[in-house]
């Protein structure tokens, strides 16, 4: 059990890495800042005060951040214990659980949030770059990472 919490850990610190990684750069071209951004992911919990808070809101964005990729990593790991095709097949599986993720995040839980509404619709760009960062860093990311678990975890 310890070692699957490491590993649960370890894989989702990764994925959030890369995934926080992508939203950074992408958005540093559209002079979009890093305390913006953990401040947006904030707001999701604390609404508009994320914006006036600080650096206890860019924190609290980054721990809301990291702690979303853990559960993403936990459901996909904990899966492939009974669904061995995640871990045989970590490359189709990754991306359609990024795919999974990017629904569910963007149908069910942003819009449970307390995100302010855009006052713009959001850009191809900007929709692109949200799919393929869900698709790649966190989905496949986390499949892959999973699987070579997985296959050091067999007899």
């Amino acid at each position: 059990m310890a070692n699957a919490v490491s590993s649960v850990v370890r894989i989702g610190l990764i994925a959030g890495t890369l995934d926080i990684s992508e939203n950074l750069i992408f958005n540093a071209f559209r002079h979009i800042t890093p305390i913006m951004i953990f401040q947006y992911i904030a707001s999701g919990l604390t609404g508009r005060w994320a914006f006036s808070a600080g650096v206890m809101s860019v924190v609290l964005g980054a721990g809301i951040h990291y702690s979303i990729a853990l559960i993403w990593t936990a459901v996909y790991y904990g899966a492939s214990r009974w669904w061995g095709v995640l871990a045989r097949r970590p490359v189709m599986c990754g991306l359609v659980y990024g795919a999974v993720v990017y629904l569910v995040m963007n149908l069910a839980v942003l819009p449970l949030t307390r995100v302010p509404h855009a006052r713009a619709a959001m850009t191809l760009s900007s929709r692109i770059s949200g799919v393929l960062a869900l698709l790649l860093c966190i989905g496949l990311t986390i499949a892959l990472l999973t699987a070579r678990e997985r296959a050091r975890e067999a007899p």
